[in-house]
């Protein structure tokens, strides 16, 4: 084995410029480490501002927006299995057909078993006679699919970011002030740049005070679907071309969603 060579006497200032430049170097790593961090965190924090219209279209300021409802990673998939459930969750599964037990009609055999050259047949009721029954027809049924609570918030969250990412949400503040007239409403929206029967979703915050004037001047303008911010979802909020969301809703929103995060 070879002997190790230990740093003479003269090769001690090479060895602490060594010694310097490492350490040197183990600061800077740690600084670019702690600044990362820092933006990360900077990241998580910033909130999403939008601009607050008045009912003459005008912008008269802005608002933030809770970054985890309007700012939350887009899950495509789980908005996929959103739509599925909430349509297969609209089917009655009522449809019925009555078979040869169910049928009206006479017990009595059709012709005599023997002798006739036919068929032997027992019922006028069978399903190949003319108003007979039906053999394997529909029956009651359910059709209705569940999601988790978690997984539904989670997807009316992605749903609101998507609208947030295709400038397709717009938050108006004084609509409860306008007269319960669907005239009114139907200028407001002219004024708002809204396009005649476009599909729109208006939010508001509950029902009850400024919900029903709201609801009566928007209730018989076609394209218009007027929900309270408790009762949202996620296909309500992909299946219109705008959103609409009233000033006061935010809060509500956040007090609905985010109340059991």
């Amino acid at each position: 084995m070879p002997a190790k060579k230990f740093p003479s006497k003269a090769d001690q200032p090479k060895v602490e410029k060594v010694a310097k430049k490492s350490a040197k170097l183990d600061l800077k790593k740690e600084l670019k480490s702690e600044v990362k961090f820092v933006k990360k965190e900077v990241k998580s924090v910033s909130k999403l501002n939008a601009d607050v219209f008045d009912v003459k279209g005008k912008v008269i300021g802005k608002v933030s927006l809770p970054q985890e409802i309007f700012g939350a990673k887009i899950n495509k998939v789980l908005l996929s299995q959103a739509v599925r459930v909430y349509l297969a969750n609209q089917r009655l599964g009522t449809a019925k057909t009555k078979d040869r037990g169910e049928v009206h009609g006479t017990t009595k055999k059709v012709w005599q078993q023997k002798g006739t050259g036919r068929a032997r047949h027992g019922s006028r009721k069978a399903p190949i006679f003319v108003h007979g029954g039906i053999a394997f027809g529909p029956r009651p049924r359910d059709f209705s699919l569940k999601l988790s609570k978690k997984m539904r918030k989670q997807a009316l969250f992605s749903a609101f970011s998507s609208r947030v990412k295709d400038r397709q949400l717009r938050i108006v503040a004084g609509l409860e002030k306008i007269k319960p007239k669907t005239k009114v409403m139907v200028g407001t929206f002219k004024d708002l740049g809204i396009k005649d029967k476009e599909k729109i979703l208006l939010i508001t915050p509950s029902k009850g005070g400024s919900y029903d004037n709201v609801y009566r001047s928007a209730r018989n303008i076609e394209g218009v679907q007027i929900l309270a911010s408790n009762i949202l979802n996620a296909y309500e909020v992909l299946d219109n071309n705008l959103v609409i969301v009233m000033r006061d809703a935010i809060n509500s929103i956040k007090d609905n969603f985010l109340r059991e995060r």
